[in-house]
């Protein structure tokens, strides 16, 4: 029986983060980085990935809740709109799910969660160049600065949920 695969977009902060985060998860077949947009008042682009996960191997919830810790997903700063923090859902079945994780997950946050579940309208890849940032070079300072410390701490929470390397 073929492995059935759902798709979740999230977003938060800078795309090469949360994508090298992704990345290195058992059960996440493929991280799309780029930018994405949803409706209404969140019709604008910004930057986010579209991860292709195995719910079997790791659940919608703890994909939502590895999002959060591993961006700042309580501080509504001034450059929201370029790193909008979302769980962008693609079915009724993820709004649901999404927004259940997400009032779970506030328990465990002193300040209140600012990322918000909504829908996802559409999608556009970064360019190639930029693609695959960590993996390409993990020793630029970029990466060493801001991604490791994420990796750091997915290995220290998480380390059932990574992949071996």
């Amino acid at each position: 029986m073929a492995e059935v695969l759902q798709k979740i977009a999230l977003g938060g902060g800078c795309h090469w983060c949360i994508e090298a985060v992704f990345q290195m998860l058992k059960g996440v077949t493929e991280v799309k980085q780029g930018y994405v947009a949803s409706t209404g008042e969140n019709c604008n682009f910004s930057e986010a990935v579209i991860v292709h996960f195995n719910p079997k191997i790791i659940p919608l919830h703890r994909l939502i809740e590895i999002h959060l810790r591993t961006h700042n997903s309580t501080s509504n700063h001034s450059f929201r709109k370029k790193y909008r923090s979302a769980v962008y859902y693609f079915n009724q079945k993820q709004k649901e799910e999404g927004k259940i994780a997400l009032r779970f997950l506030q328990n465990y946050f002193e300040e209140k969660i600012i990322t918000k579940a909504i829908p996802f309208r559409e999608f556009k890849a970064s360019r190639e160049a930029i693609q695959d940032y960590y993996q390409k070079d993990p020793e630029k300072p970029f990466c060493k600065n801001y991604i490791d410390p994420k990796l750091k701490l997915i290995l220290r929470e998480f380390s059932e949920n990574m992949k071996k390397h």
